[in-house]
């Protein structure tokens, strides 16, 4: 099997290339990256020098690359988007670039190579605010914020792709993700971080809003099964069912680190804040896939792996990220 992965120098696509690996030694990869502010070649350090491993720098909307690349791959695996809420609000427009136009320019190139399957990353974010029960993959999309909208664009250009074109194509739609190596302007690494060095966690609003938390590791084993036995065209939800307040989650970050609940402060609430996530994953569970990892085992890992990894975030949180996020995030 030879796999173009897309932005596999993130958080999600650097754990996954890991876990791939680790299942199928005899694969090759070739990971395309942009190396943006979120992409970081110290995730990819401990599978670098494997044989079957190529690392190139660029942009996924690169007409003459994507193809040049595609050529040589029978999978493409899309990981590669501009992903945090805060950013599109400010800035709408490298979202729709990246999400939507960059998702178009791997599926076309894809059907003129004639890839054999193309795997589209997407989220539970296009479906909206979910208030009661939970959203199965016929549920209407109904983004709410700019990033929802784009990767919502890009998920509906995939599944185009295969209605037109007969393209391979199926689509994740995944739960927040967390983990090891994911950037401190995330929720969870945000709030263990700025515990760590005794600084206020920044909470939105009343903090009641709920997330399904999945831990990173199950989102790549429920992504490699899909690879093997999901079925063209079809979308699957990826989700640990398991909602917890976000002011609940905080204080579960404090208590493991020992630190005081005073240092959490509510600030103003975010334009479009979505109240609630919540998938239906009956589809995946058929193919043989459940979490494995329930949010306290994997939220302590987490938090370890920050503890002992200081020298990977610290650098994150200064330059152009703490100017960035100052005044929201109190860095």
């Amino acid at each position: 099997m030879k796999v173009l992965i897309t932005g596999g120098a993130g958080f999600i696509g650097s754990n996954f290339i890991r876990y791939f690996f680790d299942k199928h030694p005899g694969a090759s990869v070739i990971n395309l990256d942009k190396l943006t502010y979120s992409g970081n070649l110290e995730n990819t350090l401990d599978f670098m020098k494997n044989k079957n491993y190529e690392f190139i720098k660029g942009d996924i909307c690169n007409k003459k690359l994507v193809n040049k690349i595609i050529k040589n791959v029978d999978t493409v695996i899309n990981f590669a988007a501009e992903t945090h809420v805060d950013r599109s609000i400010i800035s709408s427009g490298v979202f729709v670039k990246t999400d939507v136009l960059g998702t178009q320019t791997l599926l076309e190139a894809s059907k003129n190579n004639k890839i054999q399957k193309f795997i589209h990353i997407s989220t539970d974010e296009v479906y909206g605010s979910i208030l009661k029960g939970y959203a199965g993959e016929e549920y209407p999309l109904m983004p709410s914020n700019p990033y929802s909208a784009s990767k919502a664009g890009a998920d509906r250009i995939a599944y185009a792709y295969y209605t037109t074109y007969k393209l391979p194509v199926i689509i994740t739609r995944s739960s927040n993700n967390y983990g090891s190596h994911q950037h401190p302007e995330k929720f969870i690494p945000l709030s263990i971080t700025n515990a760590l060095e005794n600084k206020p966690l920044p909470i939105y609003g009343n903090g009641l809003n709920k997330r399904d938390w999945l831990y990173v590791n199950d989102n790549c084993e429920a992504i490699d099964l899909i690879l093997k036995k999901g079925i063209e065209g079809e979308a699957y939800n990826i989700a640990a069912n398991e909602e917890y307040m976000n002011i609940k989650l905080a204080k579960n970050i404090l208590k493991i680190l020992g630190k005081p609940y005073s240092l959490i402060k509510h600030i103003k609430d975010r334009p479009g804040h979505d109240t609630r996530y919540a998938l239906n994953c009956r589809k995946i569970h058929k193919l043989g896939w459940k979490p494995r990892t329930k949010l306290a085992k994997g939220l302590k890992n987490t938090v370890k792996w920050y503890v002992e990894n200081f020298e990977w975030w610290k650098p994150l949180k200064k330059g152009a990220f703490k100017s960035y996020y100052k005044k929201q995030y109190l860095l």
